[in-house]
């Protein structure tokens, strides 16, 4: 078994970025700033918050988390939108009332909006780009191989789905709707789930030395798991695949605060 190991990869990225910070300090004399607004307690999201605020101090972005109820989101989206410190705005998935998304993630200044979840963002999407880093850190070329995405969360799998179709991929993608999930992955020879849905791949629906992506995150009994079915660590040892802890998790991450730097570079250029 080959592990795809993105807290590898994360290091460098994450000297490189350390690195983009300071020339941004000293040279261009601002301070990157990020605002995370939360309407939810939930498991998954409090992991992600905490990994956040780390990676940003150890690259000295500055990452505010605001904890709001969701009728006060508005408001403050558009004082954030208005603030000039904010370089970089995430309105953290899901909402109490995941009614308002749409209409809620769009308030962003496409300008700050580094998780590219508004209609029109000038952002890659952080998870499909962090995908796409691990895929090719490891040099596992999707070109004439057959992928299969499960899900079409607008986080994973639908800009994922577009990206790669738009480079000449063959791209199926199936989620909860698709008439016998099993036998359409099974034909795969890279599956990149990001259901959410806790043990829905099993060892039974992946081919022999597949490549296995698990960008699936969902909280289970106070704790986050992925879409793996964890027996396959067990009974497969010919696969190519995301370890339990550090796969893509660590690569979304530093491609948010990719984002970020870049959006406080085009806001210090514009000044």
């Amino acid at each position: 078994m080959k592990f795809l190991s993105g807290r590898e990869l994360a290091d460098f990225i994450k000297e490189r970025q350390a690195h983009q910070v300071r020339d941004l300090r000293q040279t261009m004399h601002v301070q990157p700033k990020l605002a995370i607004v939360v309407t939810i307690e939930h498991p998954a999201i409090n992991v992600y918050m905490r990994m956040k605020q780390r990676y940003g101090a150890d690259i000295l972005i500055d990452v505010d988390v605001h904890r709001v109820e969701q009728n006060e989101v508005k408001q403050l989206i558009r004082r954030l939108n208005d603030d000039p410190s904010v370089h970089g705005i995430i309105v953290q998935l899901p909402l109490q009332d995941p009614t308002q998304t749409e209409e809620i993630v769009n308030l962003v200044n496409p300008t700050k909006d580094i998780d590219a979840l508004g209609k029109n963002a000038v952002f890659e999407p952080a998870t499909a780009m962090a995908i796409l880093w691990l895929l090719a850190g490891y040099d596992v070329d999707l070109q004439g191989k057959h992928v299969v995405l499960i899900g079409r969360g607008r986080l994973v799998g639908a800009p994922l789905e577009r990206g790669l179709k738009a480079s000449g991929v063959n791209v199926v993608s199936v989620d909860k709707n698709t008439k016998d999930i099993a036998s359409v992955v099974l034909d795969a020879d890279v599956i990149i789930s990001g259901a959410g849905s806790p043990g829905l791949l099993k060892s039974d629906m992946i081919k022999q030395g597949a490549v296995v992506v698990d960008a699936g995150v969902a909280g289970e009994q106070g704790k986050t798991s992925g879409d793996l079915d964890p027996a396959i660590y067990e009974q497969r040892d010919d696969l190519t695949i995301t370890p339990r802890k550090g796969g893509v998790g660590p690569l979304t991450v530093s491609a948010l605060f990719d984002n970020v730097i870049r959006a406080t570079r085009q806001a210090a250029n514009s000044d």
